[in-house]
């Protein structure tokens, strides 16, 4: 009899799995077939665990974005040195900058999808973190702030080859375009 593998495990190994896959096709051209073949599973069980192929991408999404809340640290009132952790956070994991594009051009409807409640809830922690720092009220105005900052350290990892196109070489020195956007935030705050 072969071993049991356990409910957990088969959760991880299907979010590993399908984190590859979407982060390569998309949510319109991951198959189910491909991640339980990698996950080493039969396909039920991703129906099982998620319902649906779409909440599994969500899952993903989730997942590495959980990931990046517990190891970047809130902007309070250094707003340079918090897209400068972006950066390097995106430039080391290029996989949740391609599941973003990807839940991008997935989801274009002006209204939130069910189960975002936790992004708006952690999207609101920064806006009050960078407010409390700049000592000044949370606000519409703050909250582009920190869309913008968020915006600034994708950039380069989302447009690689606009980067090729007007930096030629240059664009590969991730230390030097990390600072450079730094610098450019931290002039903005001053």
């Amino acid at each position: 009899m072969a071993p049991k593998v356990s409910t957990a495990a088969t959760r991880a190994a299907l979010l590993e799995a399908a984190r590859e896959e979407f982060a390569a096709y998309g949510v319109a051209g991951a198959r189910v077939d491909r991640i339980a073949e990698r996950a080493g599973v039969n396909k039920e069980r991703i129906y099982g665990h998620f319902g649906s192929k779409e909440k599994l991408f969500d899952a993903v999404i989730e997942e590495a974005l959980d990931d990046l809340t517990q190891q970047i640290a809130l902007p309070g009132s250094d707003p340079a040195a918090y897209v400068s952790r972006l950066r390097d956070y995106y430039d080391a994991h290029p996989e949740l900058v391609r599941l973003l594009m990807w839940e991008a051009l997935n989801y274009r409807g002006p209204e939130l999808l069910p189960g975002q409640e936790v992004r708006v809830e952690r999207c609101g922690r920064k806006v009050h973190s960078l407010a409390d720092g700049l000592g000044v009220e949370p606000s519409a105005r703050v909250a582009r702030m920190v869309f913008l900052l968020t915006g600034l350290a994708l950039l380069p990892s989302m447009l690689p080859q606009l980067g090729r196109i007007i930096l030629g070489e240059a664009a590969e020195d991730h230390e030097a375009m990390r600072d450079q956007i730094a610098e450019i935030v931290a002039a903005g705050f001053k």
